[in-house]
């Protein structure tokens, strides 16, 4: 599996996609995808680039910020 990026050295992760049916990994550094060959097969494109922030975006809006209670333990109790 290609985690590395052979020409930054940096992290790659994978992306699924449904119509290729196999996963790619990007480096978001060289902005790249390659296959499991670790062969390069295409650029990241600026309208893939912008999908992606749109989806974080509505990502960050749907977590709630509150806080979750504190759990207390039951005096008494082992």
């Amino acid at each position: 599996m290609p985690l590395l990026c052979k020409q930054c050295n940096g992290r790659r992760f994978p992306i699924a996609f449904t119509e290729e049916r196999d996963a790619l990994w990007l480096c978001e550094k060289c902005k790249n995808f390659v296959n499991i060959k670790d062969e390069i097969i295409r650029e990241w494109t600026e309208q893939e680039i912008e999908e992606n922030k749109l989806k974080l975006e509505d990502f960050n809006k749907n977590i709630t910020k509150e806080k979750t209670p504190e759990i207390k333990r039951r005096s008494g109790v082992n």
